[in-house]
Formats: structure tokens, sequence, C-alpha cells
């Protein structure tokens, strides 16, 4: 790969350094070619936290450019020094403005690289959203603040740059139309623009993602799809007709279907992908089969991002007993999508 790929530091309270470094330790085959964009000064603390007793910590290096990042020998974990933190000290576990900083700071620099070409992608460790809005940041979470980022890069209002949120693992896959919202803006949400939209969303990225066509399956907003109409109409005057218009663009879009079975026949293997209406709806049966696995994917940016299917995790972090396995799926997904999106550009 020409281009490195960046793992952001994330909130320095949570657990996000210590699974980087983690990550390094345990799956260096897999981490070469990335690198850090953070605080080295934070990166070596959580190196020493993860030390064993009497033992060295694993060695973390500065690098001044990205064209370093090759020449980085094996069992060390490269830094660029992206932001400075004022105060090395933060404390694990403890909501602080000057954390939101750090962590929004580093995905900020992340993401214009990205735009820029000077990177094949961005993983992203977890920050936290109390913790980002204290810093002065006006967006809720990673993808707000991305999908900002992009529409600058391209000169467009944001409204134009559509995102949608999937969550994959080896088992499912979902994508929502709708993500950090209340419930009740979520069910508002659930428009014909907005449904057709995530539908082309989810068709044109896991199209390059499979290398055919994904057969899409649609979960209903209501209990049983709305019976008919019994429990809300949302699926007849919405939803239906959203995937009929996508299916005469030959779009293999089926649907609605009633949310509590849908998830479980994608899983069979009856469909690809399945689009959710709401945040908890695709959420929870993907997180339920195991968050060691799970990867938090954004379709609709001009850059390659994926995360880690879980939080900051304040109540272990510090104490080394985190668990890197999503971040290293999430960095083997950037990879295969970063190569995927080299292929057709």
């Amino acid at each position: 790969m020409s281009h490195p790929i960046a793992v952001t530091l994330g909130d320095p309270a949570g657990i996000g350094p210590e699974i980087i470094v983690k990550a390094f330790r345990d799956a260096g085959d897999h981490m070469r070619g990335c690198f850090v964009a953070g605080d080295v000064g934070l990166v070596r603390r959580a190196a020493r936290w993860l030390a064993a007793p009497g033992s060295l910590a694993l060695p973390v290096v500065e690098i001044e450019s990205l064209a370093d990042v090759a020449g980085v020998p094996p069992n060390c974990v490269p830094v660029m020094q992206v932001v400075v933190a004022a105060d090395a000290s933060i404390p694990p576990g403890e909501i602080s403005a000057s954390a939101g900083r750090i962590a929004g700071d580093c995905v900020v620099w992340a993401a214009r690289a990205a735009l820029r070409g000077d990177i094949a992608a961005m993983v992203t460790a977890p920050l936290h959203k109390e913790a980002l809005a204290a810093a002065g940041f006006s967006f809720p979470g990673h993808t707000e603040l991305l999908q900002a980022e992009a529409a600058v890069h391209l000169g467009r209002p944001v409204s134009d740059v559509p995102v949608r949120m999937m969550l994959a693992n080896d088992e499912l896959r979902t994508v929502l139309v709708s993500i950090h919202v209340s419930l009740r803006q979520a069910i508002e949400a659930v428009t014909f623009d907005g449904v057709l939209e995530t539908l082309r969303i989810t068709h044109r990225s896991l199209t390059a993602v499979l290398g055919k066509p994904p057969r899409i399956g649609v979960a209903g907003l209501n209990p049983h799809a709305g019976e008919g109409g019994l429990f809300g109409t949302e699926e007849r005057d919405i939803i239906a007709p959203a995937i009929a218009a996508v299916r005469e663009e030959g779009i293999d879009a089926n649907g609605p279907h009633a949310p509590d079975t849908v998830f479980m026949r994608a899983r069979n293997g009856e469909f690809d992908v399945v689009v959710a209406m709401y945040h908890d709806q695709g959420l929870i049966p993907v997180k339920y089969l195991g968050v060691e696995k799970g990867v938090n994917v954004t379709l609709g940016l001009p850059l390659v991002r994926t995360s880690p299917d879980h939080g900051t995790a304040f109540d272990i972090a510090g104490t080394g007993r985190a668990d890197a396995s999503s971040l290293i799926e999430a960095i083997r997904m950037a990879r295969s999508l970063s190569c995927e999106a080299a292929k057709s550009g």
C-alpha cells in the first residue's frame, strides 16, 4: 500500500491509547503501514500501563513525516505528533474538555489528511461525546464531524454530503437511516427521501465492498412492519414506496420486513445487509453478537473511515483489561476498503 493508515488516539481518558498499543503489540503484522495520529507522551503512558512488572514498555517512536512509517521497525508504535497535550497526566475514566479537545483535534487532522489523499484510510479509536461537546465541538460524534469536514473539502453544504453508519461483523451488516438523534427525532427521520438515500448509499458502498450488488433487507419501523397499517402506516406510506423506487433503479432491496426477524434472516444468508430505521434497532443485533468483532464504517464519505464497535469504557480505562480485537478488525476492514477504493479509482 503506497499510503499509510492513520489510527486516531481517541479520548485519552478512555481505553483508546491502550487498545492501540495492544494492537501493535499483539497483531504487529496487521499493523504494518499504520501509525497513530496523536500525542507521543499519551501513547507512551499507555505503553507503560500495559508493561508487565519488571519488563520494558513497548517502544513508542515519534515520526516526522508519513514517509517514515514504512521504516519503523517491528514491535514499535509509530506516532505522529498531531496534537500537543497541555496536560499529559489526564486521569483515566474522567470526562474533561481537555481530553475531548485532544480526541477531536486528532480526528480533524486525520480527516483532512485523508481528504487530501495523504493517507489511505483513517481508523478512529473511541471518543466520548460529552467530552467532545465540552471541548466546544458542535458535533455529536465522529460521523457528523467527518461529514462536516468532507463538505468543506468538497465545497458543498453538509446536506449535499449524505452519510450513513454501517456496523458489521462476520455474521451481520446493518446500515442506519438515522444515527445520533433522539428516538422521537429518529421516527420523524423516517421519510421517503431519507430511506431512498440510505438504500442508494448502501447499494453503492456495499457493491464496492462485496464486488457485487448486495441483497438489501429493509426493516420496518413498527412492530410486525405495521401489520398492514394496524400498528402504524410508515411502512405503507414511506418505506415501501422508497423500496419500489430503488428497485426501479435496479437496486435489490426487499421489504419492509418485521424488525424482530429480518436480522435473523440476514444472519442466515438471505440478505447481505439490513437497512434499519434507527440507531438501536440496527445496532443492538450486531452488538449482541459480540462487540469484540464489530466494526463501524461510515458510508458516503470521500474517504475510508472505520472504528471499533465500542465506546471509551471509562470504567476500565488504565487497567490494561481492554480488548483490542474490535480495533484490529477495524484496521483490517479499513485496509480492505482502501484497497478496493484504489482499484475503483
